[in-house]
């Protein structure tokens, strides 16, 4: 596979960009090798500078359910470019995405849009400390979300990626307000809350863990969650950046049953452009400014073309027999990938909710970051290449995630298979 041309940008790129790339997770640092620069992507694929296309399983980290440059999603923001770019004032598009988001997501009766997923999680833990008038949060080790100073404590996706479970440039003053647990472990949550209550705003997670690979929460974890922390005046923050319109039309916290007092959304509700958003009931949601006191505020916010992909995507996400197929098409892959490396004798533990799933090359269970980081990185190093020399776009990092979209078809992911049975051999 030539990548002549990805390597001269590389070069180029490490020049004027820290590590040539423009978010750690794209680097190629846990598997070896060059990032591939991208040129162009359509459906299932995407092709890169020097012209190889692949099959992708990536989408953007999640983003592309519908497939990359969908027409309708194409043609909506076209038109809404056509008229303006940004206005620094209010649209009545935001106002529909708003309202889409709300009816989805019964916990969400007000919802504040912003520009990324770590800008939503950042204001959410603000709003949560404004309303219960206490300052320290609790998170979930391996669980990422986004790079504000006190999450980057414990934290998944790149930071578990690159070795760096912590960062330098974090205040300690700003990180001694953050505990942290393994995740599912709900004794080591009782313990903490029990020491700490008086001063825990929030308890933050995800309600699937994205970032540390997918790991599943056990059955029972999110609902003693919740009642622990309803006990205590703790509000529950579900981080659904990942999870939210990707595993079911609303969320997590619908496929679960779990009304948390805050949700964090992104990704998939800006139709593959720049978005977050933040929501909850009414009296904890009052309170953000200019309605109450809580400041939060950003020129982009609510940008217009991100909000028109947005309301498209989600009026395809909401038709009948979508998320049914997403389903069938995440089956059909984990199935195949997991009987390759059976019939190789290779370990490998999968998890799966719909399209969203992982495999860790590991022969135990994975239910932490603990768990998740006795896998053999080597293993999936080789893995990655072998995949990609046979035109499979998997993740270059063995924590994070695969996900399938809408426009996958049964032969594209037969191909998949088809390869993976050979690269399981050589494995």
């Amino acid at each position: 596979m030539k990548t002549t041309n990805s390597k001269r940008l590389f070069d180029q790129a490490q020049r004027y960009i820290p590590g040539g790339v423009n978010s750690p997770v794209r680097a190629f640092r846990s598997v070896g090798g060059n990032p591939l620069f991208i040129k162009r992507a359509r459906g299932a694929t995407v092709t890169d500078v020097d012209g190889n296309t692949f099959l992708d399983y990536v989408a953007s980290w999640g983003p592309i359910i519908l497939g990359h440059a969908h027409p309708a999603v194409v043609r909506a923001i076209q038109r809404a470019a056509s008229q303006g770019t940004s206005y620094g004032a209010p649209t009545e598009q935001e106002l529909i995405l708003a309202q889409m988001i709300c009816q989805a997501l019964p916990s969400i009766e007000k919802v504040r849009l912003v520009s990324s997923g770590t800008e939503a999680v950042m204001s959410a833990i603000r709003v949560a400390r404004g309303f219960t008038k206490r300052d320290a949060i609790l998170k979930f080790d391996g669980c990422y979300h986004g790079h504000a100073d006190h999450l980057l404590v414990k934290a998944g996706s790149g930071a578990a990626t690159l070795g760096l479970p912590d960062s330098p440039g974090v205040p300690k003053a700003f990180a001694g307000h953050t505990l942290t647990a393994p995740y599912n472990d709900i004794e080591a949550v009782k313990s903490l809350i029990q020491k700490h209550w008086r001063k825990l705003a929030c308890i933050i997670v995800e309600p699937i863990a994205g970032n540390m690979g997918v790991v599943l929460p056990k059955k029972e974890f999110l609902r003693q969650l919740r009642t622990l922390t309803r006990q205590h005046g703790i509000l529950l923050i579900l981080d659904e950046v990942i999870s939210g319109f990707r595993v079911a039309y609303g969320g997590a916290q619908t496929l679960y049953g779990i009304k948390p007092d805050l949700t964090c959304l992104g990704k998939i509700i800006g139709g593959g452009l720049p978005v977050g958003a933040y929501g909850g009931s009414k009296d904890i949601m009052d309170l953000v400014a200019p309605a109450g006191p809580v400041y939060q505020a950003g020129t982009l916010s609510g940008n217009p073309l991100a909000v028109t992909a947005g309301i498209v995507t989600l009026k395809k996400l909401s038709t009948s027999g979508v998320y049914e197929k997403l389903d069938r098409r995440g089956a059909q892959l984990a199935e195949g990938l997991g009987k390759a490396a059976k019939q190789a004798n290779v370990p490998f533990f999968q998890t799966r909710v719909g399209s969203l799933m992982g495999g860790f090359f590991s022969d135990t269970r994975v239910v932490d970051f603990s768990s998740a980081k006795k896998s053999d990185t080597a293993r999936y190093a080789k893995f990655f290449h072998k995949m990609l020399e046979r035109g499979s776009y998997f993740a270059p990092s063995q924590f994070e995630a695969a996900f399938v979209s809408t426009v996958h078809t049964v032969s594209d992911i037969d191909h998949t298979i088809e390869a993976a049975h050979q690269v399981f051999k050589k494995l």
